[in-house]
């Protein structure tokens, strides 16, 4: 869309405008040009959207992804930018009110209405609210003056730029973004025509009690010209029966009213039972008892903790007990949850074009993977509210960072003053959504490279925000704490030489909260991304390092061409790279999902590094190529992560022939009900040869536990092959049976 609607409102029935016909509203951008300087220039402006892609669009530009193109738009980093929207003054009766309102403009700006300053504001996440009435002509025009991008220094151009502002760093650059920093209107923006007597938003607050069979809720209305008006108040379930009905009277445009739910449904994540939604509402009536106004809502009663992880108390051994090892189990409605899941990113650089469809096909993807948790990292952006809106409705946990990740946020009473209104905005938007399971101050802040500590003023000022507005949610200072683990991120360290397979077994976490296996992307996509005259062999220095296949972190990662020759010998063509490249990640998340469960009850969550991308990358640890492509490693991702499922610890990749192969296998189960006794079935096959290896004739699984098996051998015969599986198969459920993919070596 390039236009943003002036709705001339007369009154809102169940949460839906009643309009009149729309009035356009048409944005423009103003802007200069490096090539141009002093000729200013006009593009059409899509709302929301970004400064960035206007500009691209008006001068002609080749899109961002592809090759190097991205650097193009660089220059735009230091400039200012400016929407203009004019419109026709609306016919309005006496007492009506024009309200500007946006939900998000990017990064810093100033907005005028008819040559008449009315906001100069710094956060791209606190919402813009302006009565427009008083400065009303025939022709109006507003102006949104856009800022360059905030920068602590000139130089180093990295991610610690960012480190004085609540911009998130991501755009600055990272191993998977490119440095492309967007800038501009890139959440809903609009003009409203209102009465002057109406609600502004609602505020819900519960408790459950002890056995959570009663729920004790605050209901607040908040408006303006209130007073004297009556408001009723509607519960209803989820098949639209009335549960709760009151009333409350409104004094100082304020309205109140407390009431008490009777053993109400609660809300749980999808794998542990019903996402359960109540939907309320509220009626606005005036004095005289005319209907003006109705807003409603959803809301979900669940009671959520952090609390120790079982064996965590005897670290550290000595006295005085500290913090070293911290509670990172998630209880839920009193349940011990194992948290499987992933790393959530900007699913696109620019967040104004991300629509409720993208956010609606990944999250579809989060449940189809079997995830119950994502993990909202603190690098990017604060999701608009349709993300939460669906992981509510599809019971998915978020575990929410503030935009904080790898950098010393400075204690200067600036930056602590723009976060304080940024973080009281995030918090006072999520707060009251069911699937908040958490807050996190960010990623990666008490390291070497980031400098931060828990005395640092700004995480002790977000947990006290945290503490005051939502004190029912935990909140952690960062990730990882001490006893968490972030890495490894390659299928074989490159210093060790140690496999993912040794170096998770011999992991000893509470949870693992970042761990990553690369590899290529798709063909389809590498071909739309990287010119054919660079495409094979890839090299450093072209538009496969752009895209993170070389030195996006450590020397040859993303790609790792060398390890892939390594494991498989000379690569002959791309096809042939991505399949191997693809085939390590596969078997790399399945032995770190599946080992991360093997150590519940001391561990309690694993969530990969990452979900998505938001652009096409070369190469990358993510499980979905942007936009939404799986890789094979999603659908591998998406059995480890099955509720119930037989597993194998194996012990290395490559095999060699007529040599002893070992593995121990095991049940996991992350139900709360019993699983029954059965037989599971072992057998190595390369084509269509087969060994038996053995099996086992194991016990009844309690609810949420696990069973270690016995260690099973044979010797490999000579097959005339290079891979090999192992097949896993329970007797009677087909749909708990596992694979796993071998190389076989001839000498």
């Amino acid at each position: 869309m390039n236009r943003t609607l002036l709705f001339l409102v007369a009154t809102l029935f169940c949460g839906h405008l009643m309009a009149q016909t729309p009035i356009e509203l048409n944005w423009t951008l103003e802007y200069e040009t490096d090539s141009d300087p002093g000729k200013l220039k006009q593009a059409e402006a899509h709302v929301p959207g970004a400064v960035q892609l206007d500009i691209a669009k008006a001068e002609g530009y080749s899109h961002y992804y592809y090759a190097e193109n991205w650097k193009d738009y660089l220059w735009m980093e230091d400039h200012e930018f400016e929407y203009v929207g004019r419109f026709i003054k609306p016919s309005m009766q006496n007492g009506d009110l024009l309200v500007f309102r946006s939900l998000g403009i990017d990064y810093e700006f100033e907005i005028t209405f008819n040559g008449t300053k009315l906001l100069q504001q710094e956060g791209m996440f606190t919402p813009v609210r302006l009565d427009l009435t008083s400065l009303l002509k025939v022709q109006n025009e507003i102006r949104i003056k856009i800022y360059p991008i905030p920068k602590k220094h000139p130089l180093p151009a990295d991610r610690s730029q960012a480190s004085a502002s609540v911009k998130p760093a991501v755009s600055y650059g990272w191993d998977w973004h490119p440095r492309l920093v967007p800038s501009g209107i890139w959440d809903d923006t609009w003009i409203e025509l209102i009465p002057e007597t109406h609600m502004k938003e609602v505020r819900l607050n519960y408790s459950l009690s002890e056995d959570m069979d009663e729920a004790f809720v605050k209901a607040e209305a908040l408006g303006n010209n209130l007073s004297g008006c009556k408001m009723a108040w509607i519960l209803s379930d989820a098949k639209g029966n009335m549960v709760d009905m009151g009333f409350m009277r409104a004094y100082n445009d304020r309205g109140v009213l407390y009431t008490k739910i009777s053993n109400p449904e609660l809300w749980w994540p999808h794998d542990h039972g019903d996402p359960y939604l109540y939907t309320y509402s509220i009626e606005l009536t005036d004095p005289s008892g005319k209907f003006l106004q109705t807003m409603e809502g959803k809301i979900g009663f669940r009671k959520v903790k952090l609390i120790m992880n079982e064996g965590a108390w005897s670290e550290p051994a000595g006295f005085p007990k500290t913090r070293s090892v911290a509670p990172i189990q998630l209880e839920i409605n009193g349940r011990k949850i194992f948290c499987k899941g992933s790393n959530w990113v900007n699913p696109e650089i620019f967040p104004g074009i991300i629509n409720d469809d993208r956010y609606e096909e990944l999250l579809d993807r989060a449940t189809e993977a079997n995830f119950n948790m994502l993990r909202v990292w603190g690098g990017g952006i604060v999701n608009k509210e349709s993300f939460y809106k669906m992981c509510d409705e599809k019971g998915i946990l978020v575990w929410q960072e503030f935009p904080l990740a790898c950098n010393n946020y400075e204690d200067s009473p600036e930056y602590l003053e723009i976060l304080k209104q940024e973080a009281e905005s995030i918090i006072s938007r999520v707060r009251e959504h069911p699937s908040l399971a958490m807050w996190s101050g960010g990623n990666e802040l008490f390291n070497s490279w980031s400098g931060m500590t828990d005395q640092s003023l700004a995480i002790r000022m977000l947990n006290s925000l945290c503490l005051e507005l939502d004190p029912n949610t935990p909140f952690i200072s960062t990730s990882p704490l001490m006893g968490m683990g972030h890495g490894h991120y390659v299928f074989r360290d490159q210093e060790s030489g140690e496999e993912v397979y040794s170096t998770m077994s011999g992991a000893h976490n509470t949870a693992y909260t970042e761990f990553g296996i690369p590899s290529p992307s798709s063909v389809e996509i590498l071909e739309a991304i990287i010119p054919e005259k660079e495409m094979w062999p890839p090299r450093e220095g072209t538009s496969w390092e752009s895209h993170h296949a070389y030195n996006a972190w450590v020397g040859e990662t993303w790609l790792m061409p060398d390890m892939i020759e390594e494991y498989f010998g000379r690569t002959a063509s791309l096809e042939e790279l991505v399949e191997r490249g693809q085939l390590l990640q596969c078997e790399g998340y399945k032995a770190i999902y599946e080992e991360a469960r093997r150590q519940k009850p001391y561990c309690s969550m694993a969530l990969n590094w990452c979900f998505n991308e938001p652009w096409p990358t070369a190469a990358n640890n993510s499980i979905i190529n942007w936009p939404d492509f799986p890789k094979p490693a999603f659908y591998a991702v998406q059995r480890a992560c099955r509720p119930v499922l037989a597993s194998a610890r194996n012990f290395k990749l490559v095999w060699k022939k007529e040599e002893q192969f070992s593995t121990q296998i095991w049940m996991l189960n992350d139900l709360y009900q019993k699983i029954e006794q059965g037989v599971l079935t072992a057998t190595l096959v390369a084509g269509k040869k087969k060994v038996d290896l053995g099996t086992w004739e194991f016990g009844a699984l309690e609810a949420n536990t696990n069973m270690e098996g016995p260690v099973l051998k044979a010797q490999l015969p000579r097959w005339k092959a290079d891979r090999f599986t192992l097949q896993l198969e329970v007797e009677g459920h087909p749909e708990y049976n596992s694979d796993y993919t071998f190389l076989l070596s001839g000498e």
